[in-house]
């Protein structure tokens, strides 16, 4: 009996290679629209749906395959009461189901509207993928092109049909949860204010994208996923030199590249005018600078935190020249991700530093809003804190003002201590992190930190916290060190007396009303 084959794909990677073999083979060929016209135009000889079911395409296309000539053909056990059931009205078994579905999570990740978007939801490609994948038995369920060699021998194990079955089950599940998700308002495209809910049911659509050899640490296995349909900036950045990453380099990149990012993006330092670099160690932010050249950033942001930075990770927000490279020399580092990177840079690497992992960032990704943290049995979920600083209305508390640098190492020191996990304190000066105290379970410690990690170079900095103060005393802490101006959100019972004691020391200090707890 000829074996017969449906083929519908809106990713038609490898499909004419695919049909031609399976024609060669003896197959017969059906096919609807556009992939029908594909086949035809290569000059393969493909049947229409439509003079198998004896029925037009409808509705404009949304109705082809959803007929029992199809749908019997697939799901029919091959044995002998449904064979014989086939033959009585005169249908023929379908023994593969080539199929891959309309394109909905890329109509909306390039911000079609809803209309376009809804109009790309399949409906008969997932039955007849379903259907296909429930009856793996008789029939070869295929979704993606790399399986499509399977099909070209001459037994198919149950082994394997089963695993193509399963991943086509995945394959109709990820689909349906990225619909799901866009129409409850959860797929990450949009934006949600703090008074917005998310979505009584969310899937967690994972896909893996990486292995790594292990997680954290060697006895926890682990891997790298992408959630749905996003693209990262790390996640799909290129490894240009260096080993394959691991667990703790990709969380260190992903923090690093999103700081380098935002302090890019800021009005008064403009990405391609000022070179921002930012060094990560176990997730905070060790020495940050934004300089006018990459080698004079690196070079700032490595001397904030020597100690710290060995062993770090560091983004960069502009191109890294043989110059910046050849700066790198002296410091062991884990990773580097910049937008782009040199060929003479990748060369030096590749001979200087062979165990870098350097990466070229993906600057067209952009992270969804959706904040996922783990939790035994569950996740905890947010949106992610995207909130500007343009979005606030800072306030000056105190008798003295900010002047205008104090000004812009404020803001700069602001986002820093965003990127710090709390409870987190950043001292500043011209651009520069000089004192860092992250993870700290008192504020006054953190404080204490940053201020003992800046030292002399605290004199004529300034200090942002994530979160207000319960007391004066980092007040009194940072303006014994020479701080002269303080960034924090204020809202604590004792704002009058920690604002008496800035002006008693002639600190200025500024009230953000914008907390930045980060755990």
């Amino acid at each position: 009996m000829t074996r017969r084959a449906l083929i519908s794909v809106s990713d038609k990677t490898g499909i004419e290679d695919f049909a031609r073999a399976l024609a060669e083979r003896g197959w017969e060929l059906l096919s609807t629209g556009g992939t029908l016209a594909a086949l035809r135009a290569a000059g393969i000889p493909a049947t229409a749906v439509s003079d198998v079911t004896g029925f037009p395409e409808i509705l404009d296309g949304r109705v082809k395959t959803l007929h029992p000539a199809i749908h019997g053909g697939i799901l029919a056990r091959r044995e002998e009461g449904h064979l014989a059931q086939l033959a009585e009205h005169g249908l023929g078994p379908i023994d593969l189901v080539c199929v891959n579905l309309y394109p909905f999570r890329e109509t909306v990740a390039r911000g079609a509207g809803f209309e376009e978007a809804t109009e790309n939801i399949d409906i008969g490609g997932p039955a007849m993928i379903r259907a296909a994948a429930k009856n793996h038995a008789g029939v070869l369920v295929l979704v993606d092109p790399a399986d499509y060699g399977l099909a070209l021998v001459d037994e198919v194990s149950q082994a394997d049909r089963r695993r193509l079955a399963a991943k086509a089950f995945r394959h109709t599940s990820d689909y349906d949860a990225a619909i799901s998700a866009y129409l409850e308002g959860a797929d990450g495209a949009g934006t949600a204010g703090a008074g917005e809910t998310l979505p009584e049911h969310l899937t967690l659509n994972l896909s893996r994208v990486a292995e790594v050899r292990y997680g954290e640490n060697p006895h926890q296995p682990g891997a790298v996923y992408r959630l749905g349909a996003e693209r990262g900036p790390v996640l799909d950045a290129r490894v240009v030199s260096g080993k394959p990453m691991s667990f703790n380099n990709y969380a260190d990149a992903d923090a690093a590249w999103a700081l380098a990012q935002e302090l890019a993006a800021q009005e008064d330092q403009p990405a391609g005018t000022r070179a921002v670099c930012v060094a990560v160690k176990h997730a905070n932010p060790c020495g940050v600078a934004v300089a006018n050249t990459v080698q004079a950033a690196w070079e700032q942001a490595r001397d904030a935190d020597t100690l710290s930075v060995f062993g770090g990770v560091v983004a960069v927000s502009r191109p890294v020249d043989l110059a910046a490279a050849q700066s790198m020399r002296g410091t062991f580092l884990e990773v580097l991700i910049a937008p782009e990177v040199t060929p003479e840079a990748v060369e030096w690497f590749a001979a200087k530093k062979p165990d870098l992992r350097v990466l070229v960032a993906d600057l067209a990704a952009h992270p969804g809003t959706l904040d996922v943290r783990p939790l035994a049995g569950g996740f905890a979920v947010q949106r992610r804190d995207t909130r500007p600083w343009d979005d606030l209305c800072p306030e000056v508390v105190t008798d003295r003002p900010p002047t205008e640098q104090e000004w812009l190492d404020l803001r700069f020191a602001w986002a820093v201590v965003k990127h710090a996990r709390s409870n987190a304190v950043v001292l500043a000066k011209d651009g520069v992190t000089v004192g860092l105290g992250a993870g700290a379970v008192s504020r006054i410690w953190a404080a204490e930190r940053a201020v003992a990690n800046a030292g002399e170079r605290a004199r004529g900095a300034v200090l942002a916290s994530e979160a207000f103060f319960p007391f004066d005393d980092v007040v009194r802490l940072a303006a014994g060190a020479g701080v002269t101006a303080v960034l924090q959100p204020g809202g604590a019972k004792r704002d009058p007396e920690v604002i008496a004691a800035a002006n008693e020391l002639g600190l200025s200090m500024v009230f953000t009303g914008s907390r930045h707890f980060r755990h």
